[in-house]
């Protein structure tokens, strides 16, 4: 359902999903009965921005499903498909070997073990960055008060909880609402200019693939794969927001 006449810049998705994980073959797991990446795939498919697809993995399989579903392989070297590699430099040599053939103006980033995504949500994303050229990016986030990191501890080496933040204050409130409110990804999707991955120097760590100028987009959150439970999860997120299976 793309429509290339809706404006004049180059918007393409490219999906990154690693083949090992602690849940073995999350990404394509069956999700009432379709592989999980094939939802993130069908968003995009029904965005009317985005007009090519690309899948970024070290996986044959994953390859293999999203390229069923539309979208043209780039196989990551090895270099980038450790537990330790980081997500904006696969998404760098993609684009590397993307534009080796085009420019592109703007990259919706899609995580393959997320299904809990609309293609209303990417377009809005995307529609944002198209209005304003201030901004480097548009991610999904939620609102989570009880994970606040004023709340948070860390665990010392003499075995002691300490603050995770200590400002040296000491007047963290107890109650929520007197805390100042904390966002956190989905990371569902991120919507970035191609300037921003391209020039990650002044980015915000640690995904600084997202610029400096990041918009929100506010979500009641999403569901990253990483269990069994997960997965039931997203089929119930799937049936409640009427996605097509």
């Amino acid at each position: 359902m793309s429509n290339f006449g809706v404006c004049s810049l180059k918007i393409i998705a490219i999906m990154i999903g690693r083949g090992g994980s602690s849940l073995k073959d999350k990404n394509i797991l069956p999700v009432h009965g379709v592989p999980l990446l094939c939802f993130a795939a069908g968003a995009a498919k029904r965005s009317k921005y985005i007009t090519d697809f690309y899948i970024s993995s070290d996986c044959p399989k994953i390859l293999s499903v999203a390229h069923d579903a539309g979208y043209k392989k780039i196989n990551r070297p090895k270099y980038l498909s450790a537990p330790t590699a980081q997500s904006c430099d696969a998404i760098f040599h993609a684009l590397e070997i993307i534009e080796t053939k085009e420019m592109v103006d703007i990259v919706v980033v899609q995580h393959a073990n997320v299904g809990t995504i609309t293609e209303i949500i990417i377009d809005n994303c995307i529609k944002q960055l198209i209005d304003d050229k201030n901004i480097s990016a548009v991610v999904p986030v939620h609102e989570k008060s009880e994970y606040n990191p004023y709340r948070a501890k860390k665990i010392l080496k003499d075995g002691f909880l300490f603050p995770f933040i200590d400002d040296g204050k000491n007047k963290v409130s107890a109650n929520r609402q007197d805390l100042p409110k904390s966002y956190f990804f989905d990371h569902s999707i991120w919507a970035l200019r191609r300037s921003s991955i391209k020039n990650q120097h002044n980015g915000q760590m640690p995904w600084k693939c997202m610029g400096n100028k990041i918009k929100p987009y506010l979500t009641n959150g999403c569901f990253d794969v990483h269990s069994i439970e997960d997965i039931k999860s997203t089929e119930e997120w799937i049936l409640e927001n009427k996605i097509p299976i």
